[in-house]
C-alpha cells in the first residue's frame, strides 16, 4: 500500500507546483515532511488515509517533536512547518482525493516567532561593492551583479534569470520574473545603470566568447547562464574581502535594499511592490527592523535611557 501512498504524494506535489509554483526548496520541504508521515503510516500498517485516527496523528507528532523520527528534537519553527505541511496535505486529500477523514485539523503547532531579517548597513554594503576589480571582466560582472541586486532588491534566483533584453538603460528600469511567474518593473539608480552599460560593453562579450548569444544578462565563465549557487559564493567571498565578521549571503542584500528604503522614508506599499510581495504583512517585517534600530538609538542616546540613571 505504500506505493499508492507514494503516488498520492506525487500528485500532491504536482498540485502544489501548479497552484503555487513554489520554489524547489519549498517542494523539497513538503516532500520530506509528508514522506516522514507516510513512513510512519507504513510502519503502523495503516493502509488508507481514512483509517488514520487523531490518536495516530498525536502519536506521530509526539515522536516527531521528541526526535524519535528525525533523530533529534525539532525546534519550534521546524515543528510548526512540519505540522503545516501535514495540514496542507490533508486539505488536498479532502478536496482532491476523496478522503473524508481529517485527523490533523484540531492540532495546533503554535506560532513560531518570526526571525527578523539580517541586513547590512549602508557603509557595509558600500564596502562590499568596492571589493570588486573593475579592470577585470569577472570583477565587472560581479560588481554589476551585486549592484543590481542591491539597487532592485532582487532574489538570487531573479538575478540569475534576468534577461538582458528586459533591461532598459535609457529608462532606468528592468523587468524581472518573480515568484508565481509574476513580472514586475523595478527602477535602478544612475550608478547602477552605468555599471550595467560597462558590463554589457566590456565584460559580457568577453564571457560570451565564441558561444551563440544567450538571453540571460549575467553569464558564467563559460558563457552560460550563471547559477544562484555561483552568485551565493561570489557574495560570500565579497563579504570576506570587505573584512566583515558576519556571514554575507545574497538574501541579505535584498533585506538591505528594503531596510534602507524604509529607513529613508519610502512608503511601505511601494516597497512591497518593488519586492514583489503578494501580502503586505510579508513586507511589514522590515518595519520591525527599523523600529528596533530606532529603539536602540534612543536607548543609547536619550539622557533618560541611560542604564546608570536612578529613578527620581
Amino acid at each position: 500500500m505504500k506505493e499508492n501512498f507514494e503516488k498520492v504524494l506525487d500528485r500532491f506535489l504536482d498540485h502544489i507546483r501548479l497552484s503555487r509554483t513554489g520554489s524547489a526548496d519549498t517542494e523539497d520541504a513538503y516532500r520530506r515532511d509528508i514522506q516522514r508521515f507516510l513512513d510512519y503510516l507504513h510502519e503502523k500498517d495503516i493502509r488508507s488515509f481514512d483509517a488514520v485516527t487523531r490518536q495516530d496523528v498525536s502519536d506521530y507528532i509526539t515522536r516527531l517533536r521528541g526526535g524519535q523520527i528525525t533523530g533529534k528534537a525539532l525546534s519550534k519553527a521546524s515543528f510548526a512547518r512540519n505540522l503545516s505541511s501535514l495540514k496542507s496535505f490533508y486539505r488536498y486529500l479532502n478536496r482532491e482525493e476523496g478522503v473524508a477523514n481529517n485527523p490533523v485539523r484540531m492540532f495546533r503547532g503554535g506560532s513560531a516567532q518570526r526571525k527578523l531579517p539580517e541586513f547590512l548597513t549602508f557603509d557595509q554594503m558600500e564596502d562590499i561593492l568596492h571589493t570588486f576589480d573593475l579592470t577585470d571582466p569577472l570583477g565587472i560582472r560581479d560588481r554589476c551583479m551585486t549592484e543590481v541586486m542591491y539597487a532592485c532588491g532582487l532574489r538570487v534566483s531573479e538575478c540569475a534569470g534576468l534577461e538582458y533584453r528586459k533591461v532598459s538603460l535609457q529608462e532606468g528600469f528592468l523587468s524581472v520574473i518573480g515568484k508565481e511567474s509574476k513580472e514586475r518593473m523595478v527602477p535602478f539608480y544612475p550608478r547602477c545603470g552605468r555599471l550595467i552599460r560597462l558590463y554589457l560593453e566590456e565584460s559580457r562579450p568577453f564571457l560570451l566568447g565564441e558561444n551563440e548569444d544567450s538571453p540571460y544578462l549575467f553569464l558564467s565563465r563559460r558563457g552560460k547562464k550563471i547559477t544562484p549557487r555561483s552568485i551565493q559564493m561570489i557574495i560570500e567571498q565579497a563579504g570576506i574581502d570587505a573584512g566583515l565578521t558576519i556571514h554575507v549571503h545574497p538574501h541579505m542584500i535584498r533585506h538591505s535594499f528594503a531596510t534602507h528604503l524604509l529607513d529613508n522614508g519610502a512608503d511601505l506599499r511601494i516597497v512591497q511592490e518593488l519586492l514583489g510581495h503578494e501580502n503586505l504583512s510579508t513586507t511589514q517585517i522590515y518595519t520591525h527592523v527599523t523600529q528596533d534600530k530606532l529603539a536602540r538609538v534612543v536607548d543609547l542616546a536619550h539622557p533618560h535611557s541611560k542604564r546608570n540613571m536612578t529613578e527620581d
